[in-house]
């Protein structure tokens, strides 16, 4: 697929080609896809291309209308959005486009540049033999290699079944390879919406969104004070649907 090839269904629409061996998405359809998008006095929908470059790492070249990303850093843009569209339009490019851009042609495999290199002489039954053998190693190495992050995860979800603090939540991320801490996990999910940012008695309570989106719950403890009184304290916690949102969030930011 060398041409410029355009992929859509009823919600998205992006244009995607492949230059040196690697798959590029038009960043101005990624961005809109994604929702960085503000609209203009007239009511035009338009880009937000400061905050498009903000998420990018900062040794890649700005980028603006006309120009592509590669499909890493559409995950690091997906993941950096946070919202729900996004996460939609990452699952459709993840199990639907890409594994059509693998199936047309035009896109060459490094087992193909094996064989074509080292084999160039040999005849169509041999290199059909080697082309087979090497693309059943590569797709048993990338089953290996999903599977240690998810059987991490599995183990830390068996060992506990009921919520978890933010800093056991830390510890679970750190099992699956990303490495960060409670007090930087904190300011994280105050910085992504998840938690309260506001100095009082809710901060780092879990915001309307997260509750609605059930990856928390907040536990009450009622107290005696020593004059008497009675008080009562909240703290969040991670659910299981909260733990398994956050380790795939970090996994596929650390991956991408």
């Amino acid at each position: 697929m060398n041409n410029l090839q355009t992929f859509k269904n009823e919600i998205f629409e992006v244009a995607a080609k492949i230059e040196n061996d690697q798959i590029l998405f038009d960043a101005e359809q990624v961005a809109r896809n994604l929702g960085l998008t503000t609209v203009a006095k007239s009511g035009n929908v338009t880009i937000r291309w400061s905050r498009v470059n903000t998420y990018l790492p900062d040794n890649f070249p700005e980028v603006e209308k006309g120009d592509f990303i590669p499909e890493p850093l559409v995950y690091k843009l997906a993941f950096r959005a946070s919202n729900q569209i996004a996460e939609q339009f990452q699952d459709w490019l993840a199990f639907e486009v890409i594994p059509t851009i693998r199936k047309t042609g035009g896109y060459v495999a490094n087992d193909e540049q094996f064989i074509q290199t080292y084999l160039s002489n040999a005849d169509e039954n041999t290199k059909l033999f080697f082309k087979t053998t090497l693309h059943a190693l590569k797709e048993q190495n990338k089953q290996i290699e999903s599977m240690k992050p998810k059987a991490l995860f599995a183990e830390s979800v068996e060992a506990s079944e009921s919520s978890v603090l933010v800093g056991e939540l830390a510890k679970i991320i750190q099992q699956n390879g990303v490495k960060i801490g409670p007090n930087k996990l904190f300011q994280w999910l105050r910085d992504n919406g998840y938690l309260i940012r506001k100095t009082g008695e809710s901060f780092n309570l879990p915001t309307q969104r997260s509750m609605d989106l059930g990856l928390f719950e907040i536990k009450k403890r009622t107290m005696n004070n020593p004059d008497g009184s009675i008080r009562t304290t909240r703290t969040p916690k991670v659910t299981g649907k909260g733990q398994i949102y956050f380790v795939n969030k970090f996994i596929s930011s650390e991956t991408a």
